[in-house]
């Protein structure tokens, strides 16, 4: 299989893990040998039950049991869909607001600028620098990482880039600027959470020149840092909302959300404003429905921040610089890239499955599916500070 994998499968890196999966359970994917991995990173942030969970398993097999595809988005009326976007409209504070279903969260990207442009009828959008939204031609043009992004211009025009976190920059929001695009916190940029009221003050920016505040919330949202939505952690609204990975319980899924007045508007001038043929299939919408109602029925939520505590305190170790993130979405900081990938690779070899952060490579990924147990946490942190000691022992 290994041998298939690298002849016939493209690959995205020239060293992938390479781990041949046979079955994964709970917080535990098991290879072909037998031997168990402790998952510490959930499908880059997607498996927020962790894996096999019996309430997504059975409502995919239901749904199975009624109908796949029947139709391109928006055409039928389909119980599982609309439940979904009912059930994500409720967890804002009115309820006048309207979600499209895409296929991953670069599609919503993609959805969401398009939205921006159509409502103020202009093309300047504002994003920041080392942001990552997806890696379609749009989403790369307001990702502000050049590295990645070199290879492949010209890429959309009308993409100006601020610092995170630097209030200074705020002037380059203008009557001209459709809309700013941030992530609630930088994801590839290490995990950086927004200080002094960055968010609010952007929103208020965005405000005064009639401009829209898009949040990414593709990896901040499904309850992963201690609220539904990551945004409600720095008391700020968007204006449209951006969300995948953890909506769809390990399955492909996507959404925008705004305003209904808003999204009307992609239904005229022109018409078919926005079209997919599979968003919003029905057998992802009710994996989808089925993960945020077990999200929002218990304390999982609530428990991100009680687990966020226990990671930080088992973590502990002069070698760890320090702990970014919030809720489940941590990123211990090692020396240098080369220990970060020592302490990964290591860890892998020895059963706990951590993983590396798309620009900032001094940062280890600790992203555990949200039901992963306290005995789960420590026996990985232990194994984790085992590793950390043994690989600088050597160095």
């Amino acid at each position: 299989m290994k041998n298939d994998f690298f002849t016939y499968q493209a690959q995205t890196s020239p060293h992938p893990l390479a781990i041949e999966i046979s079955h994964a359970k709970g917080s535990y994917i098991f290879d072909t040998k037998g031997k168990k991995h402790l998952d510490f990173v959930a499908g880059v942030s997607a498996n927020s039950l962790g894996h096999n969970h019996p309430k997504v398993s059975q409502a995919i097999k239901n749904q199975l049991d009624k109908h796949a595809h029947v139709m391109v988005y928006g055409e039928f009326v389909q119980e599982a869909p609309v439940a979904l976007c009912k059930i994500l409209a409720e967890t804002f504070p009115n309820n006048e607001m309207s979600v499209y279903l895409t296929n991953s969260g670069t599609e919503a990207t993609e959805g969401a600028l398009k939205l921006a442009k159509r409502v103020t009828g202009r093309s300047e959008i504002i994003a920041a620098k080392n942001s990552y939204h997806g890696n379609t031609q749009g989403a790369m043009s307001v990702s502000g990482a050049e590295e990645q992004n070199r290879a492949f211009r010209p890429l959309v025009p009308g993409a100006r880039f601020i610092e995170f976190n630097k209030e200074a920059d705020l002037d380059k929001i203008t009557h001209k600027t459709a809309a700013v695009i941030l992530e609630t916190i930088q994801g590839g940029a290490g995990f950086i959470s927004p200080t002094n009221d960055f968010l609010k003050k952007v929103k208020e920016k965005c405000d005064t020149v009639c401009a829209l505040l898009i949040l990414d919330e593709i990896q901040t949202g499904i309850g992963r840092t201690g609220k539904f939505w990551g945004f409600e952690n720095y008391h700020v609204t968007p204006d449209i909302v951006i969300t995948g990975k953890g909506l769809g319980g390990g399955m492909p899924i996507g959404a925008f959300i705004a305003p209904s007045k808003m999204m009307h508007l992609l239904q005229t001038e022109p018409k078919l404003g926005h079209i997919t043929t599979f968003g919003g299939h029905p057998v992802i919408a009710a994996a989808g429905l089925a993960t945020v109602t077990e999200i929002l029925s218990n304390t999982l939520i609530a428990d991100t921040l009680r687990k966020e505590e226990l990671i930080r305190y088992h973590l502990k170790h002069p070698e760890i610089k320090e702990i970014r993130g919030k809720g489940l979405m941590l990123a211990a900081i090692v020396a240098s890239p080369e220990l970060a990938a020592k302490i990964i690779l290591t860890c892998l070899e020895r059963g706990l499955i951590l993983f590396f952060l798309l620009f900032e490579s001094k940062a280890i990924r600790i992203t555990p599916p949200l039901t992963i147990s306290d005995a789960e946490i420590i026996e990985g942190c232990s194994l984790l500070k085992e590793v950390v000691n043994e690989v600088t022992m050597h160095s």
